[in-house]
């Protein structure tokens, strides 16, 4: 549903059959779901693909995956940024609101899901159908509600038909339950599809036991410390911060290390790439270590969610590297070693490190600076694109040699420009009037290849975000489809992270056969072995993994586990959800660092400290305006159903 007016099974717009005899999902479109389609097997199929389906609406959705990285401590603002990306900054430059809140991705598609899936438990119970494919619905309802208590606080349990029941009466008025409220609902359904649920997916991309104790685990998380809230953040509805249970937050600490523990000990099918570079390797899209996705399809656009040649970015399509990357293909060069005439080198790419470049994300400087060993820690290499490359004769140009930085000559393939891993000596910017670089870059003495040192990162030129970028089969040798929507999968939890859940349990008092030390260390030795280096296109098998365990603090603090959740998970749309859980949001990015005024030749030359004005009344996202005009409630009782400082 859009809104609680209409939260009827009827009106689903897109239902999608499912056939078991094959090994992954079979998508038959349909008019709508109707009650009765829910009581044969078919349809409870059916229902289950549907709810597959309707990820794609949120994971993926650029708007949305903007609202939990802009404002916090990886992203602001980029130059190119309209105001759905300056409102949630917070930094004075737009006003969030709940007009203009992008969160009303996730209000909107989670109640249909909701629906979606008590009508499934309702009708497959009733009938006596397999229980492990009813299991799935309960995994999904507890999914969706968990979204909802993160962003938005309390919220509806019951959708007009009784509470958790399946909801066949489009209702105009609306209660919001508290939040321990909806944990309890949240828990009871997930310990409900690990009991039932199978330990290998019963078709590729389905849920298991395992990605149900990966949902688990982080709940009882959010929740010990929404118990703790040791920063005083107000919640809403009104409420005890207290159990409905009986239980305290060091106990809930304790279970979210045990089932990630037990997770981690009993993975089935899933486990650890072999380095953090085949994680994200778009070759490698669907590994074992992805345990729950929002999967596309380079076969047909209908099934992809967005067009193969051309997209929009609204929808179902997946855009959402799109917003983090910058504006390469603004690179000059010249054509000759003498003269001004120039030429791009750097051609829109459907590669990972190219694609369509929007800029309306930038990384701070000290989002940068968080990976503090860009030597011999992988992550570095395998998060960002930091070196640009002449891709000229793909776009048809014969040209063997222009020349770059230094006037020195550069062949196709070659670098353009590289964001340096450090400051060094000897760089050489552009000044007003006086320009060499139009991109802001400098100049090296002896380097054909233009640099921006982490110090001149700006809102105009920024490492792209590899690991989520573009990867099509299709390009032929040439440049392929950068402008269609991504037919990749929206990766939406990871197996990795189950080490980090466990580590931070164990930062919070939890104990048991690993510390948070081991724990990050398992991903930290990971991310010490390379085989491949981006930046250097080329293979290694450079080992760092004993360096990077030895630098390990003896002491592991959250501020510890935040920064290792951001090199292990950077930009992977759940870093607005780790600093409201862990109520560290303003003291990690209340202040951030950026080049943020343009020269006459267009270059960002002024190191601006941005103060960010983060309230704690934002640690809950406003109520959408559509779903408010659509209560037909009291003006007061309106007002009472929004978060307080959003009125």
């Amino acid at each position: 549903m859009k809104n609680l007016k209409n939260i009827a099974i009827a009106t689903a717009v897109l239902s999608l059959g499912l056939a078991s005899c094959q090994d992954v999902l079979d998508e038959q479109p349909r008019s709508i779901f109707e009650p009765g389609f829910f009581k044969t097997e078919s349809g409870i199929q059916g229902g289950l693909t549907g709810l597959y389906q309707n990820l794609r609406y949120v994971y993926g959705n650029m708007y949305f995956y903007n609202s939990l990285e802009t404002g916090t401590d990886e992203y602001t603002w980029a130059q190119s940024a309209d105001n759905n990306f300056k409102d949630a900054d917070l930094s004075g430059v737009g006003s969030l609101n709940p007009s203009s809140c992008r969160s009303d991705a996730a209000w909107g598609n989670s109640f249909t899901s909701i629906n979606s899936a008590s009508t499934i438990i309702e009708n497959g119970e009733s009938a006596g159908m397999d229980q492990s494919l009813i299991a799935e619905a309960y995994f999904f309802r507890a999914f969706n509600y968990f979204v909802l208590v993160q962003t938005f606080g309390g919220v509806p349990l019951d959708l007009g038909s009784g509470e958790l029941k399946s909801n066949q009466t489009p209702s105009r008025v609306s209660k919001r339950n508290t939040v321990p409220e909806v944990y309890k609902a949240i828990f009871a359904d997930l310990e409900h599809a690990v009991q039932y649920l199978p330990d290998s997916p019963r078709q590729t991309g389905t849920v298991t036991k395992t990605v149900a104790r990966f949902f688990l685990s982080k709940a009882y998380l959010t929740f010990g410390w929404w118990l703790e809230n040791p920063n005083n953040i107000p919640t809403y509805p009104e409420c005890s911060r207290t159990d409905i249970n009986g239980h305290d937050a060091k106990w809930y600490f304790q279970q979210s290390y045990d089932v990630a523990l037990t997770a981690i000990n009993n993975p089935g099918p899933y486990g650890l790439m072999s380095s953090y570079y085949a994680v994200n390797l778009g070759q490698n899209d669907r590994n074992k270590e992805c345990l729950l996705y929002a999967d596309r399809t380079e076969s047909d656009a209908f099934y992809n969610g967005g067009d193969l040649s051309y997209a929009g970015g609204s929808g179902t399509e997946q855009v959402t590297v799109w917003a983090p990357t910058w504006n390469y293909c603004n690179i000059r060069c010249y054509k000759a070693a003498t003269g001004d005439d120039q030429v791009d080198p750097c051609k829109r790419e459907a590669c990972q490190w190219g694609g369509r470049p929007w800029t309306r994300m930038a990384p701070t400087q000290e989002a940068l600076a968080m990976f503090n060993d860009k030597v011999k820690d992988s992550r570095w290499d395998g998060t960002f694109v930091t070196v640009y490359p002449g891709n000229w004769a793909k776009g048809g140009d014969p040209t063997e040699t222009y020349y770059n930085a230094n006037r020195m000559p550069i062949k196709n393939g070659e670098a353009v420009l590289t964001f340096l891993s450090e400051d060094i000596e000897g760089v050489e910017y552009p000044t007003a009037g006086k320009g060499k670089s139009n991109v802001c870059a400098g100049e090296v003495a002896g380097r054909a290849d233009w640099v921006i040192e982490p110090s001149h990162v700006s809102r105009y030129a920024y490492p792209g975000l590899w690991k989520l970028g573009t990867y099509r089969t299709d390009n032929a040798g040439g440049l392929g489809q950068p402008n269609g929507a991504l037919t990749r999968p929206f990766v939406i939890a990871k197996f990795s992270e189950l080490y980090l859940i466990a580590a931070e349990a164990a930062v919070k008092g939890a104990t048991g056969s690993m510390s948070a030390r081991d724990l990050v260390n398992v991903l930290r030795a990971r991310a010490g072995k390379w085989e491949f280096n981006n930046a250097k296109n080329q293979a290694c098998s450079d080992d760092f993994s004993a360096d990077l365990v030895a630098a390990t603090p003896a002491t592991i603090d959250i501020d510890y586990i935040l920064d290792e959740r951001a090199r292990e998970l950077f930009g992977e749309g759940i870093r607005w959800y780790d600093l409201a859980r862990t109520q560290t949001w303003e003291a990690r990015a209340g202040q951030y660092t950026i080049l943020d005024e343009a020269n006459g030749d267009g270059c960002y030359i002024h190191k601006n400290t941005i103060t960010r004005n983060i309230q704690k009344f934002n640690y809950l996202r406003p109520i959408p305006t559509g779903q408010l005009n659509a209560l037909e409630m009291s003006d007061a009782e309106i007002t009472a159903y929004q978060n307080p400082g959003y009125n």
